[in-house]
């Protein structure tokens, strides 16, 4: 038997056994919250099957979707999230921290306790239609993935892409889900008139590590297929080789360039292996259990690209990182890139043809 109590030290793993299929090796409180709490042993001496931590979903009604930022490191302006937290589970995640908003673990718990936003679809069009809107591309999975494999059966993005698609409004996605040519029907008709994108995330192509690096994410000659899918349906699609990560995914990035390429992307992006908040002792956690051997090499690149610390967050360096280590993975990119094709601008997303749809009992225009 266990009980829970407020303990004020480090959490301690959990037990293999019971996160199964999941990155986190443990569930430390969010850094709002005044107490930890972990399981402790009772001093029965009886043996005790432990339960398989299963996934749960609450659904949450915001009052608004519509998410703006005005960070010079991102190309967008808005975006929005159809759920919170994310099953695939990436340990590199660097949405995590988000979690701990919500009172729960940027750990266990961002893999595992997911929030749908039901009424997205809905609260979205009212956003649309308000007379103070001004379009602009609306970028969708920038923090958590809306083809996790809850929206399978919830089916909230298609809901979203539906009212994007009714109001002619530019949208650009970023996924790691396959379940996203279930939509192809939606982004086929919006890309043939330069309303959408989509951007497939591929950090490896070695099964193995990506089954322990992201669990719940499609195998990556899984994820290369859809590229070639989409792309086949006249969807443009970028490969994102994100995050590269140093001395452990980085000697692939070549590799990974020339897959993509192949599969149809026509353009290609990079990100450095970012460890905000409470991502770094997830990370580092991780290392321990998987690579112990390759721990310390691994931490001391990223170190050396961000001042000495884990992470340095300023705009223009959290992304890409500084020094001979980061400006030797940018040239390889930019070497690769340019001699597969992949370093060609795309063109913008259209906006000149937003328009509300009309509704019922709407009087007609005239004009």
């Amino acid at each position: 038997m266990f009980y829970f109590g407020g303990m004020e030290h480090s959490q301690p793993k959990i037990a293999p056994e019971q996160r199964r299929g999941r990155a986190a090796p443990s569930c430390e409180t969010g850094r709002f919250e005044r107490h930890s709490r972990h399981a402790e042993w009772d001093g029965w001496d009886m043996a005790e099957d432990l339960p398989v931590i299963r996934t749960q979903i609450s659904d949450e009604r915001p009052r608004s979707l519509i998410i703006y930022n005005r960070s010079p490191d991102l190309p967008f302006d808005r975006s929005i999230n159809p759920y919170r937290g994310c099953e695939h589970g990436c340990i590199y995640c660097f949405a995590r921290p988000t979690h701990a908003y919500l009172g729960l673990s940027p750990g266990l718990d961002f893999e595992t306790r997911l929030v749908a936003r039901p009424d997205a679809p809905d609260i979205l069009a009212r956003e649309l239609r308000s007379k103070r809107y001004r379009v602009a591309t609306l970028a969708i999975g920038t923090n958590t993935d809306p083809y996790q494999p809850v929206e399978r059966s919830r089916e909230i993005m298609r809901g979203c892409l539906e009212v994007l698609r009714a109001f002619r409004h530019p949208v650009a996605i970023v996924t790691k889900g396959t379940l996203v040519e279930r939509d192809i029907d939606i982004l086929s008709d919006m890309a043939a008139d330069g309303l959408a994108r989509v951007g497939i995330s591929v950090t490896t192509l070695d099964r193995v590590l990506s089954r322990k690096m992201e669990p719940r994410v499609p195998a990556p000659k899984r994820r290369l297929a859809t590229i070639r899918r989409l792309t086949e349906a006249g969807i443009p699609v970028r490969l994102m080789v994100s995050p590269v990560v140093p001395a452990l995914t980085d000697p692939e990035l070549e590799d990974i360039l020339e897959a993509g390429a192949e599969a149809g992307a026509d353009a290609a992006s990079w990100i450095m292996l970012r460890l905000p908040l409470e991502v770094s002792p997830l990370w580092q956690e991780w290392l321990a259990e998987h690579y112990p051997g390759r721990a310390a090499r691994i931490m001391a690149r990223l170190r050396e690209m961000h001042g000495g610390k884990d992470y340095d967050a300023r705009w223009g360096r959290r992304m890409r990182g500084e020094g001979p280590y980061a400006e030797i993975i940018a040239r390889r990119f930019v070497v690769a890139a340019r001699r597969l094709g992949l370093d060609r601008k795309t063109p913008a997303l259209r906006c000149d043809l937003f328009r509300a749809p009309p509704r019922a009992g709407d009087q007609l225009d005239l004009f």
